[in-house]
C-alpha cells in the first residue's frame, strides 16, 4: 500500500461504477464533488455511484464537496465569443441586455466599482491579461496586454483588487446545506482571505450540529499574508496552485507550495497539494517528465494527499492517471523510507501539544524497532494525525469506533481507518489487533507490532501507552 493520499474530482469521465471501482482499486482516498460545475442533482447521481462502488470494497473513503466561493466569471457571449489582440481596447460594463463588439460584461454586480485604474484582470487563468485605463460610473476601459479567445462563464482573477463580494456566496449556502444533509465528511473553502473565513463557515457547521471537517483553499495573496492563522483555523489545507498561479507570481509558487506544506507539518495539519498534476494525461495516456518531478516533489515536500482535477472529472485517461500518480508515489516513498529525514516540533495547541511529542516519541521508536505497523486507538484522530505528520516509516492502523471518523482520517498521510467497538481495555486492544493483521496479511507470527493506545482504552489516569508486541507472543509495555 502507499502511503500518500490520493483525490480525485469526480466528473463526467468517470461517471460509472466499474470506473470508480477500478480507481478504489488504484488507492483512491478521497472523492471530490466541484460545486463550480453542475448541478445538486448531478452530485447526488455521482455521490449514489461512490457509495455503490465503496460498498463492496471494505475501505473507509471520503467524500469532499468543494464549494465555489466568490469566483467571478465573464457574462454571456454570443456565439463562440471573440477573438482580443494586444493593444486591443475593451469595455467591460455593466449588465445590459444588448451587448456590442469588444465589450463584456462581469457575473459580479459591483465589479465596476470594486476595480481601479491601474488594476490588472486575468482572464481563463491567466491566459488573458487586461489592464484597467479608465473607469467611469458605468464602465472599465481596459487595454489588452496578452490576448486570446474570450467566450461565456471564464473565470476572472483581480489579483490587484480588494472585492466586496462575500467568501460564502448565496450558492456557496445551498451547497453547503446539502453537504451536511448528505453527510459529506470535508467541505473545502474556495477563496479564503482570512482565518476569519473559516470560523463564519465552523460556526454554521456548528449550529447545524455536523462534524463536516474544514479544507482551507489557499489562492489569493490574502490568504498567503494571513497563512499561519488560516492554517491553524482550519482541519487541513489545500494548495490550490491554478489560482495562485494567477493572482501572484507564477516563479513564486513553487516556494509558497514549499512554505505551506512546512507550515503545515509544523502545525500538525494535513495537506493537499492540486492543480494541474498529470494535466497533460487530460487527453495523453502518459505524463510529461515535468509533471512526474512535480508530483514527487509535492511528496518530497511532505504532501499527505495529492489531487487530480480535469485528469478524472474529465480527461480520456482517468483510470491511467489515478496508476500513474500512484506507481509515482510509489517510488517516491521508497526514497523517503530509505533516506533520513529531520522530524521537526510539531506546534500544536497547548490541549495536544504532549501527543504531539508522544507522536515523535513513536517515531523515533519505529526507526530503531522497525516493526511492520503500527496500530493506534484514535477515538477522536488527533493522534492518528500527530502520528501521520511525524512521517513514520510504516503503515498506521487507526482504529476508531465512529465510522465518520474513519473516513475523515483517510485523507492524512499513511493512516490506514478502520471501524472498530471500543475495546474494554488495552489487554482487549492488543488482541483485536493482532487478529486484525493476522486476517489480513499486514503481519505474521513473530512480526514486531508497535501498539498506541490512548483514553478511553487505557486505564483512568493514563494519557497514552506503546507497546511494543511481538505477534503470537506477549506484548511488552514501553511506556
Amino acid at each position: 500500500m502507499i502511503k500518500t493520499k490520493i483525490i480525485i474530482t469526480i466528473g463526467p469521465a468517470c461517471g460509472d461504477v466499474k470506473i470508480i471501482s477500478r480507481m478504489l482499486d488504484n488507492d483512491v482516498d478521497v472523492f471530490r464533488l466541484n460545486f463550480s460545475h453542475g448541478s445538486l442533482d448531478d452530485k447526488k447521481k455521482y455521490l449514489d455511484l461512490i457509495s455503490s462502488a465503496v460498498s463492496s470494497q471494505h475501505r473507509m473513503v471520503a467524500v469532499m464537496g468543494d464549494i465555489c466561493g466568490p469566483k467571478i466569471r465573464t457574462g454571456l457571449i454570443d456565439s463562440e465569443g471573440f477573438i482580443l489582440k494586444e493593444n486591443d481596447t475593451i469595455r467591460i460594463v455593466r449588465q445590459k441586455d444588448t451587448i456590442e463588439d469588444l465589450q463584456l460584461t462581469t457575473t459580479y454586480e459591483k465589479f465596476i466599482d470594486d476595480v481601479q485604474p491601474g488594476n490588472r484582470i486575468f482572464i481563463d487563468d491567466g491566459q488573458i491579461e487586461l489592464k484597467v485605463t479608465q473607469k467611469t460610473s458605468n464602465d472599465l476601459l481596459c487595454k489588452v496586454i496578452t490576448g486570446g479567445r474570450i467566450s461565456s462563464s471564464k473565470g476572472i482573477n483581480l489579483p490587484d483588487t480588494h472585492i466586496s463580494i462575500p467568501s460564502i456566496t448565496n450558492r456557496d449556502w445551498q451547497c453547503i446545506d446539502w453537504a451536511v444533509k448528505n453527510n459529506l465528511d470535508f467541505l473545502a473553502m474556495s477563496f479564503v482571505r482570512t482565518a476569519g473565513d473559516i470560523q463564519q463557515l465552523r460556526d454554521y457547521l456548528e449550529k447545524t450540529g455536523s462534524d463536516i471537517k474544514i479544507v482551507a483553499k489557499l489562492e489569493t495573496p490574502q490568504s498567503i499574508k494571513h497563512i499561519d492563522d488560516i492554517i491553524q483555523a482550519a482541519d487541513a489545507v489545500l494548495v490550490a496552485r491554478g489560482d495562485l498561479g494567477v493572482e501572484m507570481d507564477l516563479a513564486e509558487v513553487p516556494l509558497i507550495q514549499k512554505k505551506i506544506t512546512h507550515l503545515c507539518r509544523r502545525y500538525g495539519k494535513p495537506v493537499i497539494v492540486a492543480t494541474q498534476m498529470l494535466q497533460s494525461m487530460i487527453n495523453s495516456p502518459s505524463p510529461t517528465r515535468a509533471e512526474v518531478s512535480d508530483v514527487a516533489n509535492a511528496i518530497i515536500d511532505f504532501a499527505d494527499a495529492v489531487m487530480l482535477s480535469g485528469e478524472t472529472a474529465v480527461g480520456k485517461f482517468p483510470v491511467q492517471a489515478v496508476k500513474t500518480i500512484c506507481r509515482i508515489a510509489k517510488v517516491t516513498e521508497k526514497f523517503l523510507d530509505e533516506n533520513e529525514h529531520i522530524r521537526p516540533k510539531i506546534a500544536t495547541e497547548d490541549i495536544l501539544a504532549l501527543t504531539a511529542a508522544f507522536a515523535r516519541s513513536v517515531a523515533q521508536i519505529v526507526d530503531d524497532v522497525k516493526p511492520e505497523l503500527v496500530a493506534v486507538w484514535s477515538q477522536t484522530g488527533s493522534s492518528a494525525r500527530l502520528l501521520s505528520k511525524a512521517r513514520i516509516n510504516v503503515p498506521i492502523l487507526a482504529f476508531s469506533s465512529s465510522t465518520k471518523l474513519c473516513r475523515q482520517m483517510a485523507i492524512h498521510y499513511g493512516v490506514v481507518p478502520f471501524y472498530q467497538t471500543t475495546p474494554q481495555n488495552l489487554d482487549t486492544f492488543v488482541k483485536v489487533v493482532e487478529k486484525f493483521v493476522l486476517e489480513h496479511n499486514l503481519a505474521k507470527l513473530k512480526d514486531t507490532v508497535i501498539i498506541v493506545a490512548g483514553e478511553p482504552v487505557v486505564s483512568e489516569g493514563t494519557k497514552n501507552a506503546v507497546l511494543a508486541h511481538i505477534v503470537g507472543g506477549s506484548p511488552r509495555k514501553i511506556f
